[in-house]
This record gives structure tokens, C-alpha cells and sequence, in this order.
């Protein structure tokens, strides 16, 4: 059985990895950011990226094209494109082989020797050079299997499972729409939900992280209400944007401006259902500022106050990863020893 983590544990095991110049293969469903973490990992450890994807590559790609010597009785293999990027890199370099496991047996038998012996028909990798896969899981999602010796190549296999607190803060730092991230938190359970039974022609997209990111992007472009709708339909299925549409209606009509909360935290309104509160903690966290964050402190002390402190908990944490500044501030240290800060601070 695969270990699973999370993709902010997965991301941190890729960079200890790719330090130590040992390869690694993540797995997991379609769409639950392996991708997305594999060049955020290389680009934390400011590794170049070269990007394969071996189920379009042939054979050749990764052993070098025959030529013949001038000779003519004889031939030599030439590298080309990835390979002799690769062969030439003088920076550290992560060698990304994405949906190595939809690739055929004989693409992924060529990556054999590569990965192990690290050389090719004559031609040898820097030791700049690090391996890094990904694939899918399992045949219902494209993959035809992973060759027994190829999978024994990496210095370990682990699988990604998505969670809505890593893919939050990854939203808030992307700049996604909060009422979008608000419905996720309120709707966790629609983060993921892939159905492999489904047949391809059917044509119907599912929720996942990538797709969300999509819906995302479609709420900035302001479209006319039945154009969005189609858009985030198209994105995440019809049955999720029908959820999305309906939270997204409660909202328009009745959410509380938020900057009338930091204008008076002390008298605003506390929203008593879920849905509101996920909504207006999100707002407020987007709007935080370190010359405003101590009013929207005290509204966070209120709802700890009312029964409400997972909501003020998860607002001050978001404020904290996006304006990481505010906790240099009087405000912050007022908050430390709050009963609200407290709680999750010790």
C-alpha cells in the first residue's frame, strides 16, 4: 500500500529529495495538483525545470537518435531535445517525467537506464541532474501500469490526497475569488470528487483542484450570470456549479459588506449560519492589513465570544500566511494573550 500525504507534506518531502539528488515519484488521482507541486518544490530549491511528458514521447527520446559515422559501419546515438537538455545541464536541474505511468512499457523501459545508471548509450547526466515522476493511479484514469523495474528506480513512491486546508492556503496566495474559497471550506466535501466509472465521452468535467482553480478564474472575468454559470458548469460539473450558484446568490444578496466590520468590529453583525460566516471570515482575511488588522482582531474575539472560535481561529491564521508581517504588530501581541489567542497560539 502507498503512503498518502497531503500535497503541503509532499511538497516539503520533493524538496528533500531533490536536494539529496534521489528520485521520487508521486501518485494520486487526476487533477489533485501533482504537477502544481512537483515545479513549486523545484522552484523553492531554485532548480531548473525540465519538463517530459512521456506518454506522447517515443523511445528515442530518452536513449538518443542512431546516426551513422561517417564511416558508414558504424552509428552513434545522438541526444536530442530533453535528453540533451539534460546531458548539457551545468545548473542543479529537476528532469520532471509527468504521467510516466500513461506513457507505453517501452517509453518507460527507455527511462530504465537513465534513472539507475544515470547514463545512455555513451552519454553520462551531471550530477546537477535530478529525477522527479508523476502519475496517475490507476487504469481507470489512463494508466496502463508502471514497469516493476521502472517504479524500483525511485528512491521512494508516495501518494498525494487532496485537503481542503492546503489547497485554501494555496487559493489565498494564488488570489482565487474568497467566496469561492469560502463555498469550499463551507463544501469540502467538493474539493475532489472524481467518479472513474464515468465514461470519456461523456464530456463532463469533475471537481478537483485544478478545476476549481478554472471556476476561479471564471468568477474575475465578470460574465453575465447565465454565461457564468455555463463557464463554471463546463469546469466542475453541473451538479457542483448548481451548489456554487446557489451559495453564490445567498451571498450577492445578503452577505455583510466587510468594510463596514472593520469600520465598527465591535458592533457589526455575527452571521449565525455556516455558509455566511466561511463567506465573511474569508472577505475580512483578503482585506487584512497591518494598519487594519486589530479591528478585525476584535471582531475575531467576538466570534470567539459567541461560540464561533473555529471561524475567528481560521481568519487569523489566513491573515497571518497573507500578511505574515502582522504578527510584528501591538495588535498581534494584544491578540497573543487574548482568550481567542490563547487557544491557538498556547
Amino acid at each position: 500500500m502507498t503512503i498518502s500525504i497531503n500535497p503541503k507534506k509532499a511538497e516539503k518531502l520533493l524538496s528533500a529529495y531533490i536536494n539529496a539528488r534521489t528520485p521520487i515519484l508521486l501518485t494520486g488521482a487526476p487533477g489533485v495538483g501533482k504537477s502544481s507541486i512537483v515545479e513549486a518544490a523545484a522552484e523553492a530549491a531554485g532548480y531548473d525545470i525540465i519538463l517530459s511528458h512521456p506518454v506522447v514521447s517515443d523511445p528515442t527520446d530518452a536513449k538518443g537518435l542512431p546516426w551513422p559515422d561517417k564511416d558508414g559501419e558504424t552509428a552513434t546515438f545522438l541526444p536530442f531535445g530533453d535528453l540533451a537538455q539534460a546531458i548539457n545541464a551545468t545548473r542543479p536541474t529537476v528532469w520532471f517525467l509527468d504521467d510516466l505511468g500513461q506513457a507505453s512499457p517501452a517509453v518507460q523501459a527507455s527511462f530504465m537506464q537513465l534513472l539507475l545508471a544515470r547514463r545512455v548509450n555513451g552519454h553520462k547526466l551531471p550530477d546537477c541532474v535530478t529525477f522527479v515522476g508523476a502519475t496517475n493511479r490507476s487504469r481507470r484514469e489512463g494508466v496502463t501500469g508502471m514497469l516493476a523495474p521502472v517504479l524500483s528506480r525511485f528512491g521512494t513512491v508516495v501518494e498525494v490526497v487532496v485537503s481542503v486546508d492546503d489547497w485554501t492556503q494555496w487559493a489565498l496566495r494564488a488570489d482565487m475569488p474568497p467566496e469561492l474559497i469560502s463555498f469550499l471550506r463551507f463544501r469540502p466535501d467538493l474539493l475532489h470528487v472524481y467518479d472513474g466509472a464515468k465514461k470519456a465521452n461523456d464530456m463532463e468535467n469533475f471537481p478537483c483542484p485544478r478545476t476549481w482553480e478554472f471556476a476561479g478564474r471564471s468568477l474575475k472575468m465578470t460574465l453575465p450570470e447565465d454565461l457564468e454559470f455555463a463557464a463554471i458548469a463546463g469546469a466542475v460539473s453541473e451538479g457542483a456549479a448548481i451548489e456554487f450558484r446557489a451559495f453564490l446568490t445567498m451571498l450577492r444578496s445578503n452577505l455583510p459588506n466587510p468594510d463596514r466590520i472593520i469600520l465598527d468590529p465591535d458592533n457589526a453583525p455575527i452571521p449565525t449560519r455556516p455558509d455566511m460566516l466561511w463567506a465573511v471570515c474569508t472577505a475580512l482575511a483578503k482585506k487584512a492589513s497591518d494598519a487594519n488588522c486589530g479591528r478585525i482582531f476584535r471582531y475575531a474575539e467576538r466570534l470567539h465570544a459567541d461560540g464561533k472560535s473555529e471561524f475567528g481561529t481560521l481568519m487569523v491564521k489566513d491573515i497571518s500566511r497573507l500578511q505574515p508581517t502582522v504578527t510584528e504588530t501591538p495588535d498581534w501581541a494584544r491578540l497573543a494573550v487574548s482568550d481567542l489567542g490563547k487557544s491557538f497560539l498556547g
